[in-house]
């Protein structure tokens, strides 16, 4: 699955080494894209900031060279969204990944491939992009001397609604290749699950997002369980759960605030530290007030997934689950996710339609009131 590399290796970070100068990291500190499948682009810049983990800006400061604003984003190897290999051997692969998000000067979505060898040789592979497309987000499953890629959130212009991405890294020549599927494939998959079956013979993927390809529309949750075959690479789908969900969002197409009044909540239920906030804090606070015209109403915000039916509050069932709140309403469970624009509400089973209208009004009402703006209800 999907790793993000958070520490940071302080003896190789301290200090670049005297074999690196200036004129050297800047040939070396922007990503490119491979010429040959593969091209072999191992280096002491880019082996360094592997071992380091610095992200780009921090190279950038400790070599004193312009800022992405000026020279395009840099290479690094902090990165969300990389899947990451341990071998018989070892050695581990790391593949592709994204550093920072499309709002900030160093965003990029590399399609290399960091091998890091137990003596602590690092190798690094590029690619052409026809070959092996910026990928982030995907699985990565080991099948004898391959490893096979799933899926892939990408650059939003590459996206292909309906289709799966499939690649075989070979470890015998770490050369890449694009697999032709057949079936009906999951569709455009990120932060999904991949398991190799017992025998070997397929992977089943299950949960992640989806991408439907609808202007303006939030990535959806898979709600099915898929198989692809390896020995002809045909997709099966396991499952077809007809479950009904629902989206609520700001009429006015603005991101909605329940971080920032979470927080509020936060600071409320901890005065202890109440004294200790610094000024921007409470410019936080201010900020968030004029944003919604008005105080957050924090008592609304607490039972904001507690509808007037009914109901049995579930705890969470997997601990890395985040902004997820699931409750049972007669013997069906309900599952609230939070996003940046709005609310998906899931029903996994059946409901009488006076129950689904409760608790849809329920919702719609709450956000309407909370955000103190306009909602509107979608059925996805």
């Amino acid at each position: 699955m999907p790793e993000q590399h958070d520490d940071i290796d302080e003896s190789s970070a301290s200090s670049a080494g005297p074999a690196i100068t200036p004129e050297l990291f800047l040939f070396w500190r922007s990503p490119r894209f491979g010429s040959a499948n593969p091209e072999p682009m191992s280096n002491p810049v880019w082996e360094w900031l592997a071992r380091s983990k610095l992200s780009a800006y921090q190279a950038n400061e400790r070599m004193g060279v312009p800022s992405p604003f000026r020279a395009g984003p840099g290479w690094c190897f902090e990165r969300f969204g990389q899947s990451s290999t341990q071998l018989a051997d070892g050695s581990r692969v790391f593949i592709a990944g994204e550093h920072e998000d499309f709002y900030d000067p160093d965003f990029y979505i590399y399609n290399d491939v960091v091998v890091e060898r137990p003596s602590g040789c690092i190798d690094i592979f590029g690619y052409p992009r026809e070959i092996f497309p910026p990928t982030d987000f995907h699985s990565a499953t080991l099948v004898g001397e391959r490893i096979i890629t799933i899926g892939n959130l990408g650059y939003e212009e590459q996206r292909k609604a309906g289709v799966t991405p499939v690649h075989i890294l070979d470890l015998r020549n770490f050369a890449i290749s694009t697999v032709q599927t057949t079936g009906t494939p999951p569709g455009w998959i990120h932060q999904h699950e991949a398991l190799l079956s017992n025998d070997g013979g397929s992977i089943i993927v299950r949960k992640g997002l989806l991408d439907r390809g609808k202007p303006g529309e939030s990535f959806v949750e898979n709600l099915d369980d898929w198989r692809l075959e390896l020995a002809n690479w045909k997709w099966q789908r396991l499952t077809e759960r007809r479950w009904q969900r629902w989206e609520v969002m700001r009429k006015d197409g603005r991101r909605i605030h329940l971080w920032e009044i979470g927080q509020a909540l936060w600071k409320k239920e901890h005065p202890e530290f109440a004294q200790s906030l610094d000024a921007s804090r409470e410019t936080q606070a201010d900020s968030l007030k004029q944003e919604l015209g008005c105080e957050p109403d924090l008592e609304l915000f607490e039972r904001l997934f507690r509808p007037n039916l009914a109901h049995e509050i579930l705890p969470a069932t997997d601990e890395n689950e985040w902004r997820v709140h699931r409750i049972n309403v007669a013997g069906v469970v309900v599952r609230y996710v939070e996003n940046a624009c709005g609310i998906q509400m899931t029903v996994e089973g059946d409901l009488p339609e006076f129950t689904l209208e409760r608790l849809k009004q329920d919702l719609l009402e709450k956000m309407s009131m909370l955000e103190n703006s306009p909602f509107h209800l979608v059925e996805l």
